[in-house]
C-alpha cells in the first residue's frame, strides 16, 4: 500500500473541505483547512520526500470566477515536481496535454468520461487515444445509495446512473491504468472509512486503485491494508498534519509502507 498525497485547489487556494458540501453556486464548500502555502509549497515537499503518485485536484468549475487562480496554482505544483503528480478537474480532451506537458504524470478524468449520467464510451476511447492509456486515470468517486454505490460527477455534485461493480471496473480498466475512488460521504468528514467500499475494491484487485475518505486514525490505515486485501493506495486529506490534522504524515508514510 502507497501512500498517496492530495493537494485539493478552490478558490485559487489549498483547502481540505468536506466533499458533500461542495457547490458550483457561489463557490461554496464546507472548510476544514485553508493553507497558508501555495500548492508548489506542497509539491516541493512530496519530491523531496520521493513520494509519487499523488494527485492534484481542480476544485472550480471552468465557468468559476476562481478558475484561472486554481488553474495557476494546479500548474505551478506541476512544473515543482514534474512526473510525481497526477492532475484532475475539469479534464477533457481539449487540455489533457496542457496539464502533462506541465508535468503530470497522468490525467484525472471523471464528468468528461461520464456523460449525460453514464458512461460515454466513444469519448472514454478518444480520450485513451490521444493521451495513451498509461496517462489517464478515472476517477470513479462514489455514494452509497440503495445499498449501491452509484458514481457522481461534476465535482461530486451530480449522480450517474452508473454503479460500481466489478463489470464496470472491468470494462473501464481497458482505457486506463489507474482508478482514483473517493467515498464522498465520509471525505473530508474524518470520522472513519467506507469500509463496505475498500473492501469491494480490495477484492476486485486487477488494477492500481487510490482509495480516499475518512481516513482519520493510524488504525484506519492498518484497516484500509487489511479490508483491501494490501492491493489499494490510500489517500489521507483533512486528519493530515499537513491540513491541520491529528497524523503525522511521516508516520502515515511509514504504515503504509509496512
Amino acid at each position: 500500500m502507497e501512500f498517496r498525497p492530495c493537494i485539493d485547489i478552490h478558490n485559487g487556494k489549498v483547502k481540505q473541505i468536506v466533499g458533500g458540501s461542495l457547490k458550483d453556486r457561489g463557490d461554496l464548500a464546507q472548510e476544514n483547512f485553508v493553507s497558508k502555502q501555495d500548492a508548489a509549497f506542497y509539491a516541493n515537499l512530496y519530491r523531496k520526500a520521493g513520494i509519487k503518485g499523488g494527485h492534484i485536484i481542480l476544485l472550480n468549475g471552468a465557468d468559476s470566477e476562481y478558475y484561472e487562480a486554481t488553474r495557476r496554482q494546479a500548474m505551478e505544483a506541476l512544473r515543482a515536481y514534474p512526473g510525481g503528480l497526477q492532475a484532475g478537474g475539469g479534464i477533457h480532451t481539449g487540455n489533457a496535454w496542457e496539464y502533462l506537458e506541465a508535468g503530470a504524470s497522468q490525467v484525472i478524468v471523471t464528468s468528461y468520461v461520464f456523460h449525460d449520467g453514464r458512461v460515454d464510451y466513444e469519448r472514454l476511447q478518444e480520450l485513451a487515444e490521444h493521451v495513451g492509456r498509461e496517462r489517464l486515470v478515472l476517477d470513479l468517486s462514489c455514494r452509497k445509495t440503495d445499498g449501491q454505490y452509484r458514481i457522481v460527477t461534476d465535482r461530486w455534485q451530480k449522480p450517474t446512473q452508473e454503479v460500481l461493480t466489478f463489470g464496470l471496473l472491468d470494462r473501464l480498466a481497458d482505457f486506463c491504468c489507474e482508478f482514483l475512488v473517493h467515498a464522498v460521504d465520509v471525505e473530508g468528514k474524518s470520522g472513519g472509512i467506507e469500509r463496505e467500499l475498500v473492501a469491494l475494491l480490495g477484492t476486485w484487485g486487477k488494477q492500481p486503485i487510490t482509495y480516499a475518505g475518512g481516513v482519520h486514525s493510524y488504525e484506519d490505515l492498518r484497516l484500509i491494508k487489511q479490508l483491501g486485501r494490501d492491493r489499494l493506495h490510500v489517500t489521507v486529506g483533512s486528519a493530515l498534519d499537513l491540513f491541520g490534522g491529528k497524523l503525522a504524515w511521516e508516520k502515515v508514510l511509514e504504515i503504509c509502507k509496512q
